[in-house]
């Protein structure tokens, strides 16, 4: 079901009432958990089956865990839940790529094994709540949390439907105790849900998938655009992933408060970072937490010397492109945010290398800069095949001028205009439901119109899928 629909509203006006009604944590936990699963199997039921499997595995191995004395008990089972978990999210994310590799080399044989491929329909959210109970079990085997014996409370903690298709990825330790917790939701929290729905809603629609509609023209079918046409739709598509994304993230949280919990901010306008750490400290940052605690810090942080931090970064991110999906786009995409952070921190902690002053004018240059390389791996990101790259670049190195560059500059900047509007006020007044602030007749009739106008557009154009759907 996605949140840019007019089912969903459906939903959610049919569950929020009932919700409220039930008088007891039980009742309300049994009934999130229900039309959890209702909303995750609205896509194709099957995919409950996956969803099931993990939490029963990783609810009982959590137990078993804690209840385990010795070391070496407590690590077998922990690999019995890597193994189980990302064993079901390699064979479904991964099984065909390596299969494509293979054939491809064997092939050079005079091999062609195309038995071995197997028409996979990829889970909708699964690398997202995959990670989620990983997270679970690693904490219990770490000693640095106690498994629950709740288990509607740790099913919810897998399946609870805000974020369970694209996160923010929650650690057991921040929802679970919400979970177990008496919930009524306040004023405020009520004010602030429906403020981020709306202005995530319109986010979304209104800025991600318009802007989207052209990238997704020009970037399918790149051999009948100019150079300059080719350019602006990888600038679009920047806009239109981080509104895609971030509009998902805010909806997420929205619903996540009118039903009294309060969700991890994904999301601190990114695109006004100075470097790229600082980038990574505010694009997807439950991914990216997530990586650094359990995977980076696993690898030795910082701990093993300059030269192995760099290769952990380094590795770290290449695993993060890799969780993205099966395809060597990303995990170029990966490696070279891995070398950007290497290059920076090398930069940071070289005293020999002078530093620039930290005027404004350098500021907005440092700004700048950071989008560029942010901006030259998106092309990564974005075109999913290795020829399509090359002619990408191949189409920018030998450049084609085009009638259209001025109006595919205007739609281009007003679209940059309305982002970076709402960034810098979210980023001065550190309140991403700045509009609570205003008087209620105003705020209101804010909502009311740019509800209205992304419902008109859902009414009348098809529904673009959220971007990280396919992850």
């Amino acid at each position: 079901m996605l949140f840019n629909s007019i089912i969903f509203f459906i939903f959610l006006s049919i569950i929020l009432p009932i919700y409220y009604l039930l008088p007891r944590k039980i009742q309300r936990n049994s009934f999130l958990l229900i039309a959890s699963y209702f909303f995750y199997g609205y896509w194709d039921w099957k995919f409950c089956l996956l969803l099931a499997t993990s939490t029963i595995v990783d609810y009982f191995l959590g137990i078993q865990i804690e209840k385990n004395k010795t070391q070496l008990k407590k690590k077998a089972l922990l690999i019995v839940s890597l193994v189980t978990n990302l064993g079901i999210l390699g064979f479904f994310k991964y099984f065909n790529f390596f299969i494509d590799s293979f054939s491809e080399m064997v092939g050079q044989f005079g091999y062609s094994p195309d038995y071995l491929h197997l028409n996979i329909i990829l889970p909708v959210g699964i690398s997202f709540y995959t990670f989620q109970t990983l997270s679970y079990s690693i904490d219990i085997y770490r000693g640095s949390l106690k498994p629950t014996r709740n288990f509607i409370d740790f099913a919810l903690f897998v399946a609870f439907f805000p974020q369970l298709v694209a996160g923010p990825i929650e650690k057991a330790r921040d929802l679970l105790p919400q979970i177990s917790s008496k919930r009524i939701p306040t004023k405020k929290q009520l004010s602030e849900g429906v403020i981020l729905i709306v202005t995530g809603l319109f986010r979304k629609v209104m800025i991600g998938d318009v802007s989207g509609r052209y990238v997704d023209n020009i970037l399918n079918d790149m051999s009948y655009y100019h150079s300059s046409e080719l350019l602006f739709a990888m600038f679009l598509f920047s806009i239109q992933i981080y509104c895609d994304f971030s509009g998902y993230s805010k909806m997420a949280r929205g619903c996540a408060k009118l039903l009294g919990f309060e969700l991890s901010i994904n999301f601190e306008q990114p695109y006004l970072s100075n470097n790229i750490t600082d980038f990574w400290r505010r694009w997807h940052i439950s991914l990216s937490s997530w990586l650094k605690e359990y995977l980076y810090f696993s690898l030795g942080g910082n701990r093993k010397g300059p030269v192995r931090t760099k290769f952990n970064l380094f590795t770290t991110m290449l695993l993060g492109g890799l969780w993205h999906g099966a395809g060597m786009n990303f995990i170029i995409w990966g490696g070279l945010h891995g070398i950007y952070l290497s290059v920076h921190k090398w930069y940071m902690g070289n005293l020999n290398v002078p530093k620039l002053p930290n005027t404004i004018p350098i500021k907005i240059l440092k700004v700048i800069i950071t989008l560029f390389f942010v901006q030259f791996a998106w092309v990564f990101f974005r075109l999913s095949s290795m020829d399509e790259i090359f002619f990408f670049f191949q189409k920018i190195i030998y450049w084609e001028s085009s009638d259209l560059t001025p109006k595919l500059l205007s739609i281009y900047l007003t679209f940059s205009i309305m982002v970076l509007t709402l960034d810098i006020v979210e980023f001065k007044l550190k309140n991403h439901t700045f509009l609570i602030l205003a008087n209620p007749l105003l705020r209101y009739g804010i909502l009311i119109i740019l509800f209205t106008v992304s419902l008109l557009y859902i009414y009348q154009v098809e529904a673009l899928p959220f971007i990280y759907f396919q992850f």
